[in-house]
């Protein structure tokens, strides 16, 4: 902490004192160069300050160019020199020579502060929260376990989140979960087709939790957003790190990120690329209470993706008010499904057929992205500003599969299907705020938000028929979907040294319409809805503060809870969108205290959430199919307790925890069943990390999820235990970090639908995953650990 301070006060002094300036019959011409002692690389925009030997008060200085040479005048001999660089040890030189008027101070070494190095490792090693008025922000550290994996394992370690074996997303235990990159709608953060996975942990600076957002944020997401922050680099110079990942099952990778800063313009690229195989075992037993007959289901299925992906862009600073910011994204996945399930069919304990389903499935998949922003701040304050923005993206499927039944006792089960995919979605999100600080204790912000999704799904299934194939027409359709959602808002804050209230109001337009070509099947929605929010806080001393806050929300169905088309890669397990579904409302409230006891933290929150028009997946039988869709099950309110915590007794070991208990009430009725019912659910998660000597450290974070009652059977519970080992080299230049997620293989995702007629039960496990890898940090950049984008 003293090295940043007496670098700021360095920084001030060297400020006011840069008018002086010297009689010219008396200068001296100074020369000299940087070098890091450790590398030898040069050390570019260090600061040389010249003092005044008699006085001790600062005179002048300089600071080193791009390739750490420096060149300034001193009046006279009466000077000493100190050179910094903040994370570094401090040099002064005093004694030097003069010849015909140059002092030339050579080659110039500096070592590292492992006292400043330190600090920052103890503030930045271990991922930690803040509390903000309306939101928790989780600044992402260097946790092990997380070595390269994507963005959905790294949710799993945030507070208050789950993600499910399926990769999807909940947040304190309920889904409608509207996720944002920063602060913008995106492609990457589409929960359908594993877009998170796109995103690896390196990239990402912070998780923003807001679990009652704020009037400014869109009003998507009932149980409230997660606002993924990507990291930009802001040091000055050439900075980056490549890297080399290795795991089993296959996950291998090299990636690399390189920046470029000056004082105008800042240039950033990220590249990629690797392949990476994903299996799953799966489990399915289908009852049918009258006709006593059973279909057995088992088999392995993998996503194998090979990637390759680059992202460019560029920071210009036209002025100190104005800074503009242009990037591009494009990646290319191309994919290669297989999966063998093996089915058998019972009429009471008598085997009637046994065949193996065979699926080969491939996919190309081109995804691209651009963004324009910029950033107005006005004179008066830094906080004072306007911001415009405009963000596209494109991603496109073509995919085809081949599915052969082939009959190995009893019944003749043979046949052969196709299909084929065309997919093709386009967003555009054009966005404008304005946040404007009156004084010291009042801020108003005021913004508007368009966005526009526009899908098509060609979908076609053929069947094989006396040697040729036939399109299936209940099956083959083209899906049309479009969406466009207007939103205007406006907030007003106070907030004082201990105490805040925060008021907005959002509105919200929705103009949505679907189609199915080939049938005419159309859907047309147009509503508008006002969204109001409250928040407050109350620091009751240093140690103990209290906030409060009130939202409304929407979860507006996703493309693929709409999207009618059959998965029949098991044709007697398949799931189906909903093209009528409607959105759900949800009124939020919630109430938190944190504290801070020594060297712990300590935060817990009572939480209220009352949802119409529920989605839940209803599963109904017909000729042994069990077929899963999406519809609108009345209501559901939901009571809960969460309590997080954080403890460092000593500075090798590091303690969190967080626990999650909510008992909620169902209503509603579907067709001719009535859901009544109440039940309760819990998740906790305990995580350490331990540092040993020659600067290695353990993490070990363990997992629970209970099993809870659903509208028509049960879910079960599972734990899972995550494991990461790291060794630092040179000080942080080269890291090399071993990670292992699920160690024991426990986290088994097992689902019961129990009902009058039919019975179902499935069963999945992605099993155990090891990740190696290794990094290299050069310029001011550190090493970090880049497993490559996908897609």
């Amino acid at each position: 902490m003293n090295t940043y301070f007496n670098y700021t006060l360095f920084t001030i002094l060297l400020i006011l004192n840069c008018s002086f300036s010297f009689a010219q019959n008396q200068e001296i011409v100074v020369r000299g160069s940087l070098v890091e002692e450790e590398s030898n690389q040069p050390m570019p925009y260090a600061t040389v300050a010249i003092y005044n030997a008699s006085s001790k008060s600062i005179i002048s200085g300089t600071t080193t160019d791009d390739f750490g040479k420096f060149e300034t005048t001193i009046p006279n001999k009466d000077v000493y020199f100190e050179i910094s660089f903040m994370g570094y040890e401090t040099k002064t030189i005093s004694t030097f020579s003069v010849a015909d008027g140059t002092a030339n101070l050579g080659t110039i070494t500096l070592a590292p502060d492992s006292q400043a190095l330190d600090e920052v490792v103890l503030t930045g090693e271990v991922s930690k929260t803040v509390f903000k008025l309306d939101k928790r922000v989780f600044n992402v550290g260097k946790d092990i376990s997380s070595t390269g994996v994507s963005a959905l394992e790294v949710l799993n370690n945030v507070p208050s989140v789950n993600v499910s074996i399926e990769g999807e997303v909940s947040l304190r235990g309920s889904g409608g979960v509207q996720i944002l990159i920063n602060g913008k709608p995106s492609i990457l953060a589409d929960q359908s087709g594993n877009a998170l996975g796109t995103i690896t942990a390196d990239m990402i600076e912070s998780i923003e939790v807001i679990t009652n957002p704020s009037a400014k944020y869109e009003a998507s997401g009932t149980s409230g957003i997660l606002n993924i922050i990507l990291k930009k680099e802001e040091k000055q110079g050439w900075n980056g790190s490549i890297s080399a990942n290795t795991g089993i099952p296959d996950n291998h990778s090299i990636g690399g990120s390189i920046n470029r800063r000056t004082e105008k313009f800042n240039l950033f690229t990220q590249f990629g690329a690797g392949y990476r195989s994903l299996p799953r075992d799966n489990e399915a037993i289908n009852y049918n209470l009258i006709n006593d007959e059973t279909v057995f289901s088992n088999g392995e299925e993998f996503r194998n993706e090979t990637f390759f992906n680059i992202t460019l862009g560029t920071d210009y600073h036209l002025n100190e008010y104005n800074v503009f910011t242009l990037s591009g994204n494009f990646a290319y996945e191309i994919e290669d499904q297989p999966s063998e399930t093996n089915f058998s069919f019972f009429e009471g304990n008598n085997l009637i057929s046994r065949w193996v389903r065979e699926e080969t499935t491939e996919a190309t998949n081109p995804k691209w992205q651009y963004e324009f922003n910029w950033k107005k701040t006005f004179q008066n304050n830094e906080d004072h500003s306007f911001q415009l923005s405009a963000l596209g993206s494109f991603f496109g499927k073509d995919q085809s599969s081949l599915f052969t039944d082939t009959t190995i006792e009893g019944e003749d089960q043979n046949s052969n299907q196709r299909t084929a995919t065309e997919f093709q979605q386009a967003d555009y999100t054009f966005k404008a705020d304005y946040v404007n600080p009156i004084n010291e204790l009042f801020t108003i912000e005021t913004g508007l938000q368009y966005v526009i999704n526009d899908v098509g799904n060609d979908f076609e299934v053929e069947d094989l028929i006396n040697g040729s194939y036939v399109i299936n027409e209940n099956l083959t359709n083209n899906f049309e979907w479009n969406q466009k959602v207007l939103g205007v808002y406006a907030t007003g804050a106070y907030e004082n040294d201990t105490w805040g209230l925060k008021l907005g109001l959002r509105i919200e337009n929705t103009d949505l319409n679907t189609l199915l070509t080939n049938t005419n099947e159309a859907n047309a929605q147009n509503f508008t809805n006002l969204f109001p929010s409250f928040h407050t806080s109350y620091k009751v001393s240093e140690g103990f503060s209290l906030q409060a806050g009130y939202s409304r929300r929407i979860f507006r169905p996703r493309l693929w809870d709409l999207n009618p088309f059959f998965n029949i890669r098991n044709n007697f397990n398949v799931r189906v969108g909903n093209p009528n579904l409607q959105p759900e409302f949800t009124d939020s409230y919630e109430l938190t205290s944190i504290y801070k006891i020594g060297k712990a933290s300590l935060s817990s929150s009572l939480y209220h959430r009352y949802t119409t028009d529920v989605v839940e997946r209803v599963s109904y039988s017909e000729d042994n199919v069990v077929i899963t869709r999406p519809e609108n099950i009345g209501t559901n309110a939901t009571i809960g307790f969460e309590t997080n915590g954080k403890y460092s007794p000593t500075k090798w070991l590091t303690l969190t925890g967080d626990f999650n208990f909510n008992y909620f009430d169902r209503k509603g009725t579907f067709e001719d069943q009535i859901f009544d019912f109440t039940g309760n659910q819990w998740s906790t998660r305990l995580g350490s990390k331990i540092g040993f000597p020659a600067d290695i450290d353990l993490e070990l974070t363990g997992n629970y999820q209970s099993g809870f009652e659903t509208v028509q059977g049960e879910q079960s519970g599972y734990a899972f235990l995550d494991l990461g080992l790291r060794k630092k080299i040179f000080k942080g230049k080269i890291v090399a970090n071993l990670g292992i997620r699920d160690l024991f293989a426990s986290r088994i995702d097992e689902r019961f639908v129990t009902q009058p007629t039919f019975e179902t039960y499935n069963y999945s496990l992605r099993g155990r995953f090891v990740t190696f890898g290794i990094s290299y940090g050069f310029g001011k950049g550190e090493a970090m650990t880049y497993s490559g984008r996908r897609r």
